[in-house]
């Protein structure tokens, strides 16, 4: 692991967030933090578009060999799904409020859904924390084998795009 992604801790998913209860069993679930500087936009939509539209281009690579062998298996491909309305890049919209926004999809093999969550009180020196939550519901055993398959790759993803995003420079806050 780069040393780099020691920026990155893994937490628990929130409780405050609005998918730690969303399935009666999960699959996986995890959650990385990062520090958002002092002025930086706490806007949780923005935020989550500036992560998910500033991923390292070897992330790219990848969804493109994920669309072409779950599209075998008659699931949704991310190319699909980012044609859809009301969509962050491939992910639905489920929710949103001042603090957090959730996305995800709903699959035959499973359910997931994405919290991108802005602590709503700053420290004491103006920096807040963003967690990047991940809850998964399977349905079968092509979920459970999927989500075997790609979790090793899902953290690592999570934490390039985090580190990428700090790295680019966070959204400010609007004066």
């Amino acid at each position: 692991m780069p040393r780099e992604f020691e920026l990155i801790m893994s937490v628990p998913v929130p409780t405050r967030s609005g998918i730690t209860h969303l399935y009666k069993s999960m699959n996986l679930a995890d959650a990385f933090a990062i520090r958002l500087p002092a002025g930086t936009s706490t806007n949780p939509d923005l935020l989550a578009r500036f992560i998910l539209s500033h991923q390292p281009s070897w992330i790219g690579w990848l969804l493109k060999v994920r669309d072409i062998i779950v599209a075998c298996f008659g699931l949704k491909t991310a190319k699909h799904l980012a044609s859809l309305a009301n969509r962050i890049g491939a992910f639905k919209v489920y929710s949103t409020n001042q603090t957090e926004i959730v996305l995800g999809e709903d699959d035959k093999h499973l359910d997931f859904r994405i919290s991108v969550l802005c602590s709503a009180e700053a420290e004491p020196e103006g920096s807040r924390q963003l967690v990047f939550s991940t809850v998964v519901q399977c349905h079968n055993r092509l979920g459970r084998a999927y989500i075997f398959v790609i979790a090793p790759f899902h953290r690592l993803v999570v934490k390039a795009s985090l580190l990428r995003a700090a790295r680019v420079g966070w959204p400010l806050a609007c004066p």
